[in-house]
């Protein structure tokens, strides 16, 4: 490619990312599509400001899936990974099985080889790990159920392609490649072939060295690095240490993915891991996006306006057998609910080692040229409509899931009178309930998350399913009987509705509320509860007391700091609670008004105090200042 090409496409591509996925991100619809799409107006299929040679580039990007790999082991302990060894090869091995089996059997239906049925089988079985991996971090659901198995079954999918590749040529009925001779398996090391179970132990060894460097030796590698005090030193050699994992593991045959993803576990416990994770995660980041706009581009279009029917139908078969697969062994293995959901559409796509297993394939002489393109085409498609299918779930599937969930009778509230009904009991009402329980108040706690009401429960919190949106569901529990409702829901739309059902219904009750933005807070300020508290507010200021102990400040004038800002804060809120509807441009003003008047207030607080003036601060004098600023009669 000349230099003036390069810069052209190079313009092209950051262009097209730029535009896109902001878009892309605005509509809800996640970078990985945006990407994708951007990767399909530039192809040669669309625009044409890219051409063919795009597939160079997706060869360089796949890089980032590499990388992407070794942030992940770097999270994952060895101990860890251990401990997932059921989901990883039970379930994992399983899907992939399965999978193959049923997509191989069809393929043979429809007319293909039993060599080529499984050769297909095994590629389809496979899903984007870069494409899944990167989707679940977004929506922040790694750690979550959908996502641990999500990830197991990606790692074995990344184990299993060393074996698919070992595989192929014999279902041509020859271990060495055909074609151009070419092959993906190791042939020749220094010049010495090696075959067999030299190879297997030379893998063996390969893992062995990996694991001793990485556990005993990289550490003082990195501390010679660090000692130089050069940032861009540091950050070529994590790179240097990434792609030598890479290439090495690739040179004895194995995934380079598999190898990035092993030296990053044994480097789990390295000192220097998080300055590692920080230098590698913007090349990781900038090389996905790449791999992504290049599958994009990879796209033929031309195939699929000649024959849209069959293209479509197999692009619907192969999504719709992965996820009933998929979604039967997730409830096999425990996943429940939206989760298992998420975890069937997440790997219901083909995935990127599928474009390398279909040119093998092809070279063996397993599969045709004109079934590697129709290939092609479905597993880009496939990703391509990966995050539409998540979002489907999102935004239908998920809400009806949960429906149907919470569909179940409600619980029957024991007939014992309560002087508090608690409204819902997620973090902050498990913390609020804990303190007045501890205290010997008996309290009716009301919660409409069914899993969440199972887990509790099993730590002895009586608390009952139900919406309290419902009229008869706060009659039975007893709100005409009872003194205090608290109202802790993180939903701010029905947080409102059991104030406005409370007031209109049982005016005797004294409201309490979680309010949850400042939005929240003006609209409790209308209906005028009792009593309301921003749920970040005393946290954030308990933390921020901390902070200033460590920077020199005597605990009790960082208290009397805090409860400043408290009253402040408070005052504040009721009197832009006056302009928030109205006039936007007087509520700004006010705004910056009131945090100029706090710095004012502060910076009175710092002279009085090295002038040694502290008396000020005495009982009877801040009492009444509260009793301005907030009256007992309307206090929060």
């Amino acid at each position: 490619m000349h230099e003036q090409d390069f810069f052209q496409n190079a313009l092209v591509y950051l262009l097209a990312a730029v535009i896109s996925v902001p878009i892309a991100k605005r509509l809800g619809f996640g970078s990985v599509l945006g990407y994708l799409i951007a990767g399909m107006i530039i192809g040669p299929f669309v625009l044409g400001y890219i051409g063919h040679e795009g597939e160079d580039v997706m060869h360089f990007a796949e890089f980032g899936v590499v990388m992407m790999l070794f942030l992940i082991g770097l999270e994952l302990k060895p101990n860890l990974l251990w401990g997932m060894r059921k989901s990883i090869f039970g379930l994992g091995g399983l899907q992939l099985l399965v999978t193959a089996l049923v997509i191989g059997a069809v393929s043979v239906v429809l007319g293909q080889s039993i060599g080529a049925g499984i050769a297909i089988g095994l590629t389809l079985g496979l899903s984007s790990t870069a494409i899944v991996l990167q989707t679940l971090a977004e929506k922040g659901l790694m750690k979550q159920a959908s996502g641990k198995a999500s990830f197991s079954v990606l790692l074995l999918q990344d184990i299993a392609v060393v074996p698919i590749l070992a595989l192929i040529p014999l279902l041509a009925g020859s271990a060495i490649s055909a074609g151009d001779g070419s092959s993906l398996d190791v042939q020749y090391i220094a010049g010495i072939e090696i075959t067999g179970w030299v190879q297997v132990a030379l893998m063996l060894s390969v893992i062995t060295l990996m694991v001793v460097v990485g556990l005993y030796l990289v550490k003082y590698f990195f501390r010679i690095i660090a000692r130089t005090g050069l940032r861009e030193v540091f950050t070529a050699a994590a790179l240097l240490l990434v792609i030598s994992a890479a290439a090495l593991m690739e040179l004895v045959g194995l995934s380079p993915a598999l190898g990035a993803f092993l030296s990053g576990v044994v480097m789990a416990n390295n000192e220097y891991r998080h300055e590692l994770e920080a230098d590698i995660e913007p090349f990781k980041g900038l090389l996905l996006g790449l791999f992504f706009i290049s599958v994009g581009a990879s796209m033929n279009f031309g195939l699929l306006g000649s024959s849209p029917g069959t293209i479509l139908s197999l692009l619907a078969a192969l999504i719709g057998i992965k996820f009933v697969v998929l979604f039967i062994l997730g409830r096999v293995f425990g996943i429940r609910g939206g989760q298992n959901t998420m975890f069937a559409f997440s790997l219901a796509q083909g995935g990127e080692f599928a474009f390398v297993l279909v040119a093998f394939s092809v070279d063996n002489g397993v599969l045709t040229p004109d079934t590697s393109a129709i290939l092609f085409l479905v597993v880009a498609l496939s990703m391509a409509v990966t995050p539409l299918l998540l979002l489907l779930n999102d935004k239908v599937i998920m809400p009806l899931v949960f429906k149907s969930e919470n569909t179940r009778e409600e619980d029957t509230i024991d007939d014992e009178e309560t002087p508090l009904i608690i409204a819902g009991f997620g973090r902050f009402g498990v913390i609020l309930g804990r303190f007045l329980i501890a205290n010997g108040m008996s309290a009716t706690i009301l919660d409409d998350n069914p899993e969440n009401i199972d887990v509790l429960r099993k730590f002895g919190f009586k608390v009952y399913y139900g919406d309290a949106t419902r009229a008869d569901l706060l009659a039975s529990a007893g709100a005409d009987k009872a003194k205090v409702l608290i109202v802790t829901v993180d939903d701010r739309q029905k947080s409102l509705k059991i104030i406005d059902l409370a007031q209109r219904n049982y005016p005797h009750l004294k409201i309490l509320v979680r309010a949850v933005s400042m939005k929240h807070s003006y609209e409790l300020v209308d209906r005028k509860v009792d009593a309301f508290e921003r749920d970040m507010l005393e946290s954030s200021l308990l933390l921020g007391i901390e902070a200033l102990t460590h920077l020199g400040y005597k605990r009790y004038h960082a208290h009397r700091l805090a409860h400043t800002f408290r009253l402040h804060t408070r005052k504040v809120l009721r009197e832009l609670h006056k302009h928030h509807k109205d006039d936007e441009k007087l509520y700004l003003s006010e705004t910056n008004r009131h945090a100029m008047e706090l710095e004012e207030i502060f910076r009175a607080e710092k002279e009085d105090r090295s002038h040694g003036s502290d008396s000020s601060w005495d009982v009877s004098s801040r009492r009444k200042e509260a009793e301005e600023i907030n009256p007992p009669a309307q206090e929060e």
